[in-house]
């Protein structure tokens, strides 16, 4: 299976500026991702980005850039002018593995990829994990997934989502603690597209659903296409966000 991973790098993050550029443990956080990119079965690695010092940064590494333009709306968007430049065939997949994941798992690169290519109903494939704390459940920066029961995406959510009514009700106002039994999954944003949806994404307009809880993903459901939902492989850590994730990677790592 052939599938090329595309790395988007923004230098101008408002939390932590130039951080593709920062130093862990001798070597830069967009190198970092690469190499777990360039670990998982991918045909080709790309890294997309809009900044000159990205692109010099990398010049001598091998890795191939991708110069986008700086006016993208959406990551997807950036991802779409990159296989415009590839030209890659609308059959093709294409992998966005964030830039700020330095220890994102190659294997669950693959599994996405993979997935896409395995489901021919859905056009676009992601993954997810168990949420077993009510703390993430009620959460609005941990974006829910629910879906059907051949794994095709239903609805995601900043909401706690699905409501377990009895239980919810029977605790009260505050719900904490250990989750009832129950299909509780956090989304792990790692996606697999196929270039014919990226093409269809970026002349549709913002949907209402996606406006209303910022998640672009509701684009892609709102316009009719499936995506498909696994829970992950291998546990996926978080982004590096702040200066706090940055130290405490570096500690990790140094």
């Amino acid at each position: 299976m052939n599938f090329t991973v595309v790395i988007p790098a923004r230098f101008g993050s408002s939390r932590l500026p130039g951080k593709p550029l920062a130093d862990i443990a001798g070597q830069s956080m967009i190198e970092r991702v690469v190499r777990q990119a360039q670990l998982s079965g991918a045909s080709n690695v790309v890294v997309a980005t809009d900044d000159e010092r990205i692109q010099a940064h990398l010049a001598n590494t091998g890795v191939k850039v991708c110069m986008t333009r700086a006016d993208h709306a959406s990551g997807t968007d950036r991802l779409q002018e990159v296989a415009a430049q590839l030209k890659l065939p609308e059959d093709a997949i294409v992998v966005n593995v964030q830039g700020d994941e330095p220890l994102i798992p190659p294997e669950v690169i693959d599994q996405v990829a993979a997935n896409l290519a395995a489901n021919g109903r859905a056009s676009v494939a992601t993954l997810c994990e168990a949420i077993e704390h009510a703390e993430d459940l009620f959460n609005p920066n941990v974006v829910k997934v629910v879906a059907d029961h051949s794994g095709l995406a239903l609805y995601f959510s900043r909401a706690p989502m699905p409501w377990a009514r009895d239980e919810f009700m029977a605790r009260g106002a505050e719900v904490q603690g250990a989750l009832p039994h129950a299909p509780f999954f956090r989304h792990v944003g790692i996606y697999a597209y196929r270039v014919g949806l990226l093409n269809h994404f970026v002349s549709w307009p913002q949907a209402p659903l996606e406006q209303i809880e910022s998640l672009e993903q509701l684009r892609v459901l709102y316009y009719g296409h499936r995506i498909h939902v696994a829970e992950a492989c291998a546990a996926v850590p978080g982004g590096v966000d702040t200066q706090a994730d940055l130290e405490r990677l570096r500690k990790l790592l140094g």
